[in-house]
C-alpha cells in the first residue's frame, strides 16, 4: 500500500510540475521572462546532476562549468556553421573578420546536426569517465578532488580565451537559427523553453530512479563508509565514476540548451565562478534531496537577476553570506530544514511517538534529514 501511495504521489508531483512549466508559466509570463525561466531551467538541470554526485555521493564537484561549457560550445559551433551556410559563406562571421577563409578541421564535423547531438552526449561523458577512473582509482577524494575539478575549470576558461577560432574572450554569439528554426521568432523561443522544461523533468525522473535503485543505496553507502563498501566486495571507484559521469552529461546537455536560449557561450560561463554558482544553488536548496537542487538553482538565479539589477555590487556579498549561513547552520539546505521542522511537528503532535523517538535517539537534532521520498 505504501508503495502504491508513493507512486501516486510521485506521478502527482510530476503532474503539478508539468502543469506549472507547460501551462501556467507560458500563460502568465512575458516572452522575456519566459526566456529567463528557460535559462534558469538550464541551471536546474546542472543542479540535479550535482545533487546526485555531491549530495548522494559526497563528491564536491567544483568544475561542472567545464562540461557545461563543452556542451554549450559544441552547440554554438553547429549554430554558427548553420548561420554561415544560410548566408552562402564558408566560415562564420567572426572568422571572416579575423581573416580566416577556410573552416578549421575541428569545426567541420559540427556541420552535421546528428554528429553535434552525439558529441554533446558522448564527449563530456567520456572525459568525465576517463578523469573519474584516473582520480577515484587512486582514491583521491574530499578537498583534493574539489581542488582538482576547480583547477580543470580554470584551465579550460584560460584556454578558451586564447582560442581565436572559438571567438576568444567574446565566445560564440549572434546565433540566428536553431536546427532550421529562426531564433528571432517568439514561437521558436517558446519552443526552446518547452524543450528545456521537458529535459528537466526527464533528468529529475532519471535521478529519482537512480536514487531509489540498488545503485543509489550503494552510492550513499560509499559516501558514508567507503571502506565498508570495499570490504563488502564493491569497488567504490566504479560507483563514483557513474555518478560523476551522469552529472557531467547533465551539465553538457544544459549547456547545449543554454546556448540558443541565451544567445551566446563564452569563457565567462565555463570557469570557476559559474561552477561555484551552480554549487551555491544546490547547497541552498538542499543537496541531499531530489527537488532541493532544482528549487535552489532556480531561486538563486532568479534572486540574482532581480537584486543584481538594483544592487549590483551588494548581491555578490549577499550570495556569499547566504551560502556561509546555509553551509554552517543548515547543511541539508532549506529542503532539509523543512523536513526537520515537519518531523519535530509530528513528534510534538504525537507524545507516544516522541517518547519512542527519544529512546531510540536521545538527541533528535542530530537526526539525518534530506533523504528523498
Amino acid at each position: 500500500m505504501r508503495t502504491l501511495v508513493g507512486r501516486w504521489q510521485t506521478w502527482a508531483g510530476f503532474g503539478v510540475a508539468a502543469l506549472l512549466l507547460f501551462g501556467i508559466a507560458p500563460a502568465v509570463l512575458s516572452d522575456f521572462r519566459l526566456g529567463l525561466l528557460g535559462k534558469f531551467l538550464c541551471f536546474a538541470i546542472v543542479a540535479v546532476g550535482i545533487g546526485l554526485a555531491w549530495g548522494r555521493g559526497g563528491m564536491l564537484v567544483l568544475g561542472q562549468g567545464v562540461f557545461f561549457g563543452l556542451g554549450g560550445y559544441m552547440m554554438g559551433m553547429h549554430l554558427k556553421i548553420s548561420d554561415a551556410q544560410l548566408r552562402g559563406e564558408d566560415v562564420p562571421d567572426f572568422m571572416q573578420i579575423a581573416g580566416v577563409r577556410e573552416l578549421p578541421s575541428y569545426w567541420a564535423p559540427f556541420a552535421s546536426p546528428a554528429f553535434t547531438l552525439l558529441a554533446i552526449v558522448v564527449i563530456p561523458a567520456g572525459i568525465a569517465a576517463v578523469l573519474g577512473f584516473g582520480v577515484f582509482k587512486r582514491r583521491v577524494k574530499g578537498a583534493y578532488f574539489a581542488i582538482l575539478s576547480q583547477a580543470l575549470a580554470a584551465a579550460l576558461a584560460i584556454l578558451l580565451v586564447g582560442q581565436t577560432g572559438l571567438g576568444g574572450s567574446n565566445g560564440l554569439t549572434n546565433f540566428r537559427t536553431f536546427f532550421g528554426y529562426a531564433l528571432n521568432d517568439p514561437i521558436n523561443k517558446q519552443m526552446l523553453y518547452f524543450i528545456a522544461a521537458a529535459v528537466l523533468l526527464i533528468v529529475v525522473a532519471v535521478v529519482r530512479q537512480l536514487m531509489q535503485s540498488r545503485y543509489g543505496e550503494l552510492l550513499v553507502a560509499v559516501r558514508d563508509g567507503e571502506e565498508r563498501v570495499r570490504f563488502l566486495g564493491y569497488d567504490p571507484a566504479n560507483i563514483k565514476v557513474v555518478a560523476y559521469t551522469v552529472a557531467a552529461l547533465f551539465a553538457s546537455i544544459a549547456g547545449a540548451l543554454f546556448t540558443p536560449i541565451v544567445g551566446f557561450m563564452a569563457p565567462s560561463q565555463v570557469g570557476i565562478l559559474p561552477s561555484i554558482a551552480f554549487l551555491i544553488g544546490v547547497a541552498i536548496g538542499g543537496r541531499t534531496t531530489l527537488l532541493g537542487p532544482v528549487l535552489g538553482a532556480i531561486g538563486v538565479a532568479w534572486a540574482q537577476t532581480l537584486f543584481s539589477e538594483r544592487f549590483p555590487s551588494e548581491w555578490i556579498y549577499a550570495q556569499g553570506l547566504l551560502f556561509i549561513v546555509v553551509v554552517g547552520f543548515f547543511p541539508a539546505g532549506f529542503a532539509g530544514l523543512a523536513v526537520l521542522l515537519n518531523r519535530r511537528r509530528k513528534r510534538e503532535a504525537d507524545p507516544a511517538r516522541q517518547d519512542s523517538s527519544l529512546q531510540s535517539n536521545p538527541n533528535p537534532d542530530t537526526e539525518k534529514v534530506g533523504a528523498p521520498t
